[in-house]
Parts: structure tokens; C-alpha cells; sequence
């Protein structure tokens, strides 16, 4: 009896071991928040029985949802995918939890993440205290490698957004139909962020973005997908879904996707150049200590840091706006230098055009601090270790993109900059483009030496024509390869945009310059569709209110369309985003406005411009005034299989008019 027990349970021994609870809900003592935080943890089958280690995604949930990811399915879809990924997968899931209580009042009320205008919680410190408590708590793998990011909605953007703020610990990021924009940076001093402005923070991450085909906020995933398909040095991927809602959808790819960045090696090496962003007045990435003392809100970019050069600058807003006001910024370096050994620092000013020389004395643990103005720097570091680094292309332009008229031979404003603490010596430049609509007119340039800190400004000698279409900007891209030091060689892309081959003048425009209007404005009816126009009192500008622009005047620019992009948008006035090459106008002010109903949180944006007060009288103004119509288009008759579509898509359109002003005349126009 004894020996047949002794088989039975050799036999119940052998047999696989029950699956454990798919998850589990748990609590953590948070420091950031002073408060017990909530999350769900989906540990595979096989934890409690083995030894091994498992890489961690963390799963950020979108509106009015929580950690436990059920609210808007009842636990009937999200969960269960999840639960079955991991059970037939080495991986942990953890599902973050949202919740700020003043947030949520409701379930269409339930805001979380903290991401608006007015949000006081920063969910960036909780993210790293989440991820110390989890690694700690759990047999996890604790390298950036084998940590990634995913959520929904909000949560996508949350993804997105947190992965580029903290490249360092996150290898790969998801986003399911991610928000488009929300707000970060700390309490009263919050700015935009837009994923598709800050590209450039995910060169050294994994990058998947899911779009469902009925998804009211497409439009918005197809911009994001263009920046990042755009940038070759993204490892990125994008999956479309037949589907007609707001979803997750497939989650077990997805998953998959993020198992194959755990074991791409690549990921553990130390980027030799990288860049970044951040709307904080203290940060460190990588190594690097930034302090901001700026009284205006803005975000710092650090771009192409290598041991041997980086550029820092600062801006009011992304993409294009102007540097903080009166901004200092202290940097402390990584330890990549000699401890104690001095360095020369050849400092370009992108504002004044000139390169001052100092030096400086690495720190014991081999740092370097440095201190500069926000308004644009391209530093070069000489001297023991630093070694030869490339020339520099220098921005072409002080905002986002350089944008061109078409059908004329343009300068490109092409300046090269040598980073060394030695002569550059020999640099050739070759301009190229795989795009039908640039004609590259004068390609090559050859500069025989190039001093320490010393610019080379080709812009007379590169030059290409471009041809446009009708409608909003094209985009099309120039290649500048240099050919340095005989035969090593640097690329570097320049992003255009083409004007429309013609622009009219507005139906009619005003100008507000301290004056008082009212405006027929269009307001969209909700999710079916349809809408009229309401009337708005607005007072802006600074000036006498006569209506033409001034020197020493502010003003915002209003124009009258006759149709907006809604069938029921006939007649009404926009605000609009100006533009100008004149040295007399700078914008100074990004007004961000709800888009009237929509959903996605996305923001109109238009300007305020000054007109200098040395502006000579009778000088001409040109101006090209861009606005932006909406609509929510719904088509009930259009079914995604055999579900009818859910609500109205939120699309937008651009619309582009020209002005030329003179100074010290009437304006044209009310």
C-alpha cells in the first residue's frame, strides 16, 4: 500500500503544476504621493515554482478607467488577453493605476495621469518609485533592456511620453490609438507635449504604434505615425486594425512585439550620440544634470550628445517656439572625461553667430560643468579622450522646419561647424534628395579649412528649386553628406516644407492690436455630427485698438472663411498661426485653444506677434496666416464588419491665406 502511494504521488509530481491566479491586485506605500497607490500584477503560471528572472510591461489605462483595466469592458477583453499572453509567455504585466481623486468626478469625468493644463501631480517620479517597489518586490530583469512600456488612449500617450522622458530605463514603448497631446512640466509653468514633436527622445528605443481603422481620433495617430516614420534613426513599426472603436487592439501581437525588443542586445549598448527634451527645471538623463533658473515655462533640448559635443537651447513651446526669456541653464556632464585634466570649450552662439573660447576642469569623478543662456548653443569640448568628432550642421532654421516658396532657386542656409579644439581641414559637402519635387540646382561645396569653433557658411554655394501643389505645406527632405578628414564621412537630413504654389488673400481678416470684436465662431454639435455658428467677445493685443499693426504693438490676426471643413461651417471667423521671414515680427505668444467639443484634448494654437519699434515706415510686412477648421464627420451608414461605426471621426484640416502689411498705412481689412 505504501510502495502504490509512493508511485501515486511520484505521478502527481510529474504532472505540469496548476496555473496560479492570472493576477493580482496589490498596494504600495508611494513617497511621491504620500499615499497608498494600487496596481495589478499578471505574473506567469510557472512564478512561484521557478528561479528565473522575467522582463516587465508596464501598462498605463486610458480615461476613467483604473489599474484593473475593467471598467470600460467589464473585464471581458483587455484582462483576459493579457492573462492569456502571459500565460504562455516569460513576462510580467503590470498595470499602473492612474487615479488622481480631484481628477475623477465621475466616469466621463475621470481624468487621470494628471497631464492637463492645471495638473499638479508629476506621474514621472511615481513611474521610477512604481519600478523600484516592483524590482524589488519580484524577481525581475532591472535593465532598460527588459522594461517596456503600453497603454490606451491617454495611457498610449502616457507611454509614449514617459519612455522618451526616462530613456534609460525603458527599452521599448506601445501605443494603442494613443492621445495626441496633453500637458507636462511642473505645476503653473506646464507646456504642450506633442509625442510627434519629440521624435528625436526615441533613437534608442523601440517604438510600436497601433491604430484601430474606426478610431474617432485617427487622424491624430496618422500624424504621430508620420513623425516616427519619418525618423530613420527610430526602430519603429505601426500596425492598422479593422476595428470601429477607441480600443486596444491586438494585444498579444503587440506583447510579441515588445518580447522581441527584450532580446535585441542593440538595446543595452551606450547611444555614442543621443538627444532629449524635458519641461522640467531639474533633470538628469543619462548621466547629464540639467538646472533650469527661468521664470517662463518651456522645455531645454539637448540634441546630437556625444563625448565631444552636444547642442542645448531652450523653448517657450515645440516645436517652433522662441527661447525662454532670460533663461540660464547649468550643466553638469556625465563622468566621460579626465578627472582633474583641463578642457577647452568652444561655445557657439546660435543667436549672436560667434564662438567664445573657455576653459574648464573636469571634476574628480570626471564630469564637466557648464553654463549658458536658453537661447541656443553648439558646444564643442577639446581636449585628453575627446578625440575627432564630425563637423556639425548647425540648425537652418530658428523654428521647426525650414519652409520654402516653390518654382525659385533657394539658398539652402547651410552653415558647417567644426566642434574641435583644431583646424578642420578639407570638408566636402554634397546635397542630394530622393524626392521628385526638389531639384538640387548646386550640390557640391568644398571648404579647405574650417578653424576651432569655426563656422563654414555654404549657403551660397548649395541651392535647390522646389515644385508645390495646392493646399497646406508638402513635405520633402534634403540629404547633406560631409566628407571630412579625407574619407570618413557624416550624413544629416534637413526636413522642408513647400508652400502651396498659390495662396490667396483671406475673404477678409482683422487685426486685434488691444481691440475688441465679435466673431461668429463655428461650434461643433457633439458625437453625431452637425453644428452652427455661436458668437464670441474676445479682447487681444496690445496696442491703441485702431486696427492696424503698429511698431510696438502686439496682435493676434483673424480671418473669415466662407466654408470651413464642416458642411455647416459657412461664414465663420479663426484666429491663425502666422508666419514670416520679416526681421521686424517675432511671434511671442502660443495661444492653445480646446478645439470647440473635441474629445482628444488636442489644442488650436495661433499666434501673437510684435511688431518692432524700429520697424522703418513703409516697410512691407508679408505674412502667411494658417488656421486650422474641424468637424466631426459622421457616416452611420459605414459599418467595420458587422459593427455600425461608434461615433463621429474628429478631423481637421488646414487653411492657408497670404497678407502683405505696410507699416505706417492702413492695414487692408476691417
Amino acid at each position: 500500500m505504501r510502495f502504490l502511494s509512493l508511485i501515486l504521488l511520484s505521478l502527481i509530481a510529474a504532472l505540469p503544476a496548476a496555473p496560479s491566479q492570472p493576477f493580482y491586485d496589490r498596494t504600495h506605500d508611494s513617497a511621491v504621493f504620500g499615499e497608498p497607490r494600487h496596481y495589478r500584477i499578471l505574473l506567469p503560471p510557472e512564478y512561484d515554482a521557478s528561479n528565473i528572472r522575467y522582463p516587465v510591461i508596464y501598462y498605463f489605462h486610458g480615461h476613467s478607467d483604473r489599474y484593473t483595466v475593467e471598467l470600460y469592458d467589464k473585464g471581458a477583453d483587455t484582462i483576459p488577453k493579457m492573462a492569456d499572453f502571459v500565460a504562455h509567455h516569460p513576462v510580467i504585466v503590470v498595470c499602473v493605476d492612474g487615479y488622481v481623486a480631484e481628477d475623477y468626478t465621475g466616469f466621463y469625468g475621470g481624468a487621470p495621469w494628471s497631464i492637463f493644463p492645471l495638473g499638479k501631480k508629476d506621474f514621472g517620479p511615481y513611474f521610477l518609485e512604481l519600478i523600484r517597489h516592483i524590482d524589488s518586490t519580484f524577481r525581475t530583469l532591472t535593465d532598460r533592456r527588459h522594461r517596456a512600456t503600453s497603454g490606451l488612449s491617454m495611457g498610449g500617450f502616457m507611454s509614449l511620453y514617459l519612455s522618451a522622458r526616462y530613456p534609460e530605463f525603458v527599452g521599448s514603448a506601445s501605443a494603442f490609438n494613443p492621445g495626441a497631446e496633453f500637458y507636462t512640466g511642473e505645476a503653473g509653468r506646464r507646456v504642450l507635449w506633442r509625442s510627434k514633436d519629440h521624435v528625436a527622445a526615441h533613437t534608442q528605443t523601440m517604438v510600436r504604434l497601433i491604430r484601430a481603422s474606426g478610431d474617432y481620433i485617427s487622424q491624430y495617430h496618422e500624424e504621430t505615425r508620420d513623425a516616427y516614420a519619418r525618423a530613420e534613426d527610430v526602430d519603429f513599426e505601426f500596425r492598422q486594425d479593422e476595428y470601429h472603436r477607441h480600443w486596444a487592439t491586438s494585444i498579444g501581437e503587440t506583447f510579441d512585439f515588445h518580447m522581441r525588443a527584450f532580446s535585441n542586445t542593440a538595446l543595452d549598448n551606450v547611444p555614442e550620440t543621443w538627444s532629449y527634451r524635458n519641461a522640467y527645471r531639474s533633470f538628469d538623463v543619462r548621466g547629464y544634470r540639467v538646472q533650469l533658473d527661468a521664470a517662463g515655462a518651456g522645455l531645454t533640448y539637448l540634441d546630437n550628445v556625444r563625448q565631444g559635443s552636444l547642442r542645448i537651447l531652450t523653448r517657450q513651446w515645440a516645436p517652433d517656439g522662441p527661447p525662454i526669456g532670460n533663461a540660464r541653464i547649468a550643466l553638469t556632464t556625465a563622468p566621460l572625461y579626465s578627472p582633474n585634466e583641463t578642457y577647452r570649450i568652444l561655445d557657439y552662439s546660435l543667436q549672436r553667430g560667434k564662438t567664445e573660447v573657455k576653459e574648464v576642469r573636469a571634476a574628480a569623478d570626471g564630469s564637466l560643468s557648464l553654463s549658458v543662456d536658453g537661447t541656443g548653443h553648439q558646444i564643442g569640448i577639446a581636449g585628453p579622450g575627446t578625440g575627432e568628432d564630425a563637423p556639425i550642421l548647425l540648425p537652418v532654421t530658428a523654428v521647426d522646419k525650414l519652409r520654402v516658396a516653390p518654382g525659385q532657386s533657394v539658398a539652402i542656409p547651410i552653415k558647417v561647424y567644426n566642434p574641435r579644439g583644431v583646424a578642420m581641414r578639407g570638408v566636402t559637402a554634397t546635397l542630394s534628395s530622393d524626392y521628385p519635387t526638389v531639384e538640387v540646382l548646386r550640390g557640391q561645396a568644398a571648404v579647405a579649412e574650417i578653424g576651432p569653433g569655426g563656422v563654414a557658411d555654404l549657403a551660397g554655394a548649395l541651392k535647390a528649386r522646389f515644385t508645390a501643389g495646392t493646399g497646406y505645406f508638402a513635405s520633402a527632405r534634403l540629404s547633406l553628406k560631409l566628407v571630412y578628414d579625407e574619407w570618413h564621412e557624416a550624413k544629416e537630413n534637413i526636413d522642408i516644407l513647400i508652400e502651396p504654389e498659390k495662396v490667396s488673400a483671406p475673404a477678409e481678416f482683422v487685426i486685434l492690436d488691444g481691440r475688441s470684436y465679435t466673431f461668429s465662431v463655428f461650434r461643433q454639435k457633439g458625437n453625431q455630427g452637425g453644428g452652427g455658428p455661436v458668437e464670441r467677445s474676445v479682447t487681444e493685443g496690445k496696442g491703441n485698438g485702431n486696427g492696424i499693426f503698429e511698431p510696438g504693438e502686439e496682435a493676434t490676426i483673424w480671418v473669415k472663411l466662407p466654408q470651413g471643413m464642416d458642411p455647416f461651417d459657412k461664414g465663420n471667423w479663426y484666429r491663425t498661426k502666422i508666419r514670416t521671414d520679416s526681421p521686424w515680427v517675432r511671434e511671442v505668444q502660443d495661444i492653445e485653444e480646446p478645439k470647440q467639443r473635441e474629445w482628444t484634448a488636442a489644442m488650436e494654437r495661433t499666434s501673437v506677434i510684435r511688431l518692432s519699434e524700429k520697424t522703418p515706415p513703409g516697410a512691407s510686412i508679408p505674412l502667411l496666416l494658417d488656421n486650422e477648421s474641424w468637424s466631426f464627420t459622421y457616416t452611420p451608414d459605414v459599418r467595420y464588419g458587422a459593427e455600425k461605426l461608434y461615433q463621429a471621426f474628429q478631423l481637421h484640416t488646414h487653411h492657408l491665406h497670404r497678407i502683405v502689411l505696410k507699416v505706417g498705412k492702413p492695414a487692408r481689412g476691417n
